[in-house]
Protein backbone atom coordinates (compact mmCIF):
# COMPACT_ATOMS: atom_id res chain seq x y z
CA UNK A 1 0.00 0.00 0.00
CA UNK A 2 1.36 3.40 -0.95
CA UNK A 3 1.50 6.54 1.17
CA UNK A 4 -1.91 7.68 -0.02
CA UNK A 5 -3.61 4.50 1.18
CA UNK A 6 -2.06 4.88 4.62
CA UNK A 7 -3.38 8.44 5.01
CA UNK A 8 -6.94 7.10 4.99
CA UNK A 9 -6.24 5.26 8.24
CA UNK A 10 -5.00 8.34 10.10
CA UNK A 11 -7.46 10.75 11.65
CA UNK A 12 -5.68 13.60 13.42
CA UNK A 13 -5.69 17.36 13.60
CA UNK A 14 -1.91 17.44 14.06
CA UNK A 15 0.19 18.95 11.30
CA UNK A 16 1.81 16.45 8.92
CA UNK A 17 5.48 16.82 8.02
CA UNK A 18 7.14 15.37 4.95
CA UNK A 19 10.61 13.80 4.96
CA UNK A 20 13.01 13.15 2.06
CA UNK A 21 13.78 9.46 2.76
CA UNK A 22 11.81 8.27 5.78
CA UNK A 23 12.69 4.57 5.40
CA UNK A 24 16.44 5.19 5.44
CA UNK A 25 16.06 7.33 8.56
CA UNK A 26 13.90 4.62 10.15
CA UNK A 27 16.53 1.97 9.38
CA UNK A 28 19.16 4.05 11.18
CA UNK A 29 17.19 4.08 14.46
CA UNK A 30 18.47 1.86 17.29
CA UNK A 31 16.59 -1.48 17.47
CA UNK A 32 14.58 -0.59 20.61
CA UNK A 33 13.57 2.77 19.14
CA UNK A 34 12.51 1.03 15.90
CA UNK A 35 10.44 -1.44 17.93
CA UNK A 36 8.81 1.46 19.78
CA UNK A 37 7.86 3.16 16.50
CA UNK A 38 6.10 0.00 15.28
CA UNK A 39 3.84 0.08 18.37
CA UNK A 40 3.27 3.84 18.44
CA UNK A 41 -0.26 5.19 18.23
CA UNK A 42 0.85 8.13 16.06
CA UNK A 43 2.88 8.17 12.83
CA UNK A 44 6.22 9.37 14.29
CA UNK A 45 9.03 10.42 12.00
CA UNK A 46 12.36 8.71 12.52
CA UNK A 47 13.96 12.15 12.93
CA UNK A 48 11.67 13.03 15.85
CA UNK A 49 12.18 9.65 17.52
CA UNK A 50 15.92 9.92 17.02
CA UNK A 51 16.07 13.36 18.68
CA UNK A 52 14.05 12.27 21.71
CA UNK A 53 16.02 9.01 21.99
CA UNK A 54 19.43 10.69 21.75
CA UNK A 55 18.57 13.36 24.31
CA UNK A 56 17.19 10.82 26.78
CA UNK A 57 20.29 8.64 26.43
CA UNK A 58 22.56 11.66 26.81
CA UNK A 59 20.75 12.71 30.00
CA UNK A 60 20.20 9.28 31.57
CA UNK A 61 22.32 6.71 29.73
CA UNK A 62 19.40 4.29 30.02
CA UNK A 63 17.33 2.81 27.17
CA UNK A 64 14.35 2.24 29.49
CA UNK A 65 14.37 5.96 30.28
CA UNK A 66 14.49 6.70 26.55
CA UNK A 67 11.45 4.48 25.97
CA UNK A 68 9.66 6.21 28.85
CA UNK A 69 10.51 9.59 27.33
CA UNK A 70 9.07 8.48 23.96
CA UNK A 71 5.91 7.23 25.71
CA UNK A 72 5.57 10.58 27.52
CA UNK A 73 6.04 12.53 24.29
CA UNK A 74 3.39 10.43 22.57
CA UNK A 75 0.97 10.84 25.50
CA UNK A 76 1.48 14.60 25.29
CA UNK A 77 0.76 14.61 21.54
CA UNK A 78 -2.33 12.42 22.00
CA UNK A 79 -3.61 14.76 24.70
CA UNK A 80 -2.96 17.72 22.42
CA UNK A 81 -4.96 15.99 19.69
CA UNK A 82 -7.80 15.19 22.12
CA UNK A 83 -7.35 11.39 22.05
CA UNK A 84 -7.40 9.29 25.21
CA UNK A 85 -4.82 6.48 25.24
CA UNK A 86 -6.14 2.95 25.79
CA UNK A 87 -3.71 2.20 28.60
CA UNK A 88 -0.13 1.08 29.19
CA UNK A 89 1.88 -0.49 26.40
CA UNK A 90 1.96 -4.30 26.44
Amino acid sequence: MGPRGMRKNLVTRLRRRGRADPMAAHDRLPPRARAWVTQAALPWSAVSVSKIWARALRETGCEEAAIARLDAAEAKMLARDGVVAAGPRA
